[in-house]
């Protein structure tokens, strides 16, 4: 395999677009390999994982069970850390267990947001698919009457005039003592021993990101459209950690820990090993 050329899908998130500017703009050494960069939402990248459309990609932790046959997840580039879950906000206050009953906008049925709005309440109504940056205003027109969201949404709902109902991320690490687990990158199995390669680049790439942190300002910028300066900081201040350059054993069992429960609540298959190597 010389010279060989890998599609690589990330987020426009800043969070992303921070851990693989160097990868992407030959800031590190790829040796013979190079990577097309396809950026989009995490829901649409569940999905042309599911439909082996990619090489290498981020996804969410949630859609790691259905995926495992032609994927195998590594355990560098993830987004796993503490006080960064999603949240489940409406335009007034009221009990979460009034959930039930009530229109939920979800980013996607395959994101760990929605595997963990389910566990949460498996009574409430399946919820309403659209893209992540639709559901605040979704929630504030009277469209649903509640949003789940994620990524730097976490940040401006109150811009919207919403209100927090549930952190769901809080609710994880207070029932579990884990941090949550939200994404992961995946490589295809077929890649072989071009996997532990693909690995080391994007542990190289975070690790230049850390020491070199302004590098990819403009990058980041680019992609993340209307964020403000200060909301953009917070999202990479809050979405990547140590977790990010390498998964660890605390990483790895917040991963196992959601795995069991979900499986556990028949919402994924049960005695899947999520974080199997590659063979």
């Amino acid at each position: 395999m010389s010279g060989q050329t890998l599609s690589l899908g990330f987020s426009p998130c800043p969070n992303d677009t921070f851990i693989f500017h160097a990868l992407v703009h030959g800031l590190i050494d790829t040796g013979d390999l190079a990577f097309r960069t396809q950026l989009a939402d995490v829901e649409t990248l569940n999905a042309m994982a599911a439909d082996g459309a990619l090489d290498v990609t981020k996804v969410s932790v949630g859609a790691l069970p259905w995926l495992l046959e032609e994927y195998v997840p590594l355990r560098s580039g993830g987004a796993v850390g503490r006080g960064c879950g999603p949240l489940i906000v409406a335009r007034e206050a009221f009990p979460v267990e009034e959930l039930d009953g009530k229109s939920v906008a979800i980013p996607g049925r395959m994101t760990t947001a929605n595997l963990l709005f389910r566990l949460l309440r498996p009574a409430a109504a399946p919820g309403v698919e659209m893209e992540y940056n639709r559901i605040m205003p979704a929630v504030a027109g009277g469209e649903v009457d509640a949003g789940l969201i994620i990524h730097e949404s976490r940040f401006t709902y109150r811009d919207h005039g919403l209100t927090c109902i549930v952190d769901l991320g809080e609710w994880w690490e207070e029932t579990t003592g884990s941090p949550i687990p939200l994404g992961a990158i995946i490589a295809r199995r077929s890649l072989g021993k071009r996997i532990g390669e693909i690995e080391r680049m994007i542990r190289s790439s975070v690790e230049y990101a850390f020491a070199n942190p302004t590098h990819s300002s403009d990058y980041v910028k680019a992609n993340a459209q209307e964020m403000s300066p200060e909301v953009t900081r917070r999202h990479i201040e809050l979405y990547v950690n140590d977790f990010s350059r390498d998964l660890g054993p605390e990483g790895e069992l917040a991963v196992r820990e959601l795995a069991e429960r979900a499986a556990a609540s028949g919402l994924i298959p049960a005695g899947l090993e999520i974080l199997q190597p590659a063979e």
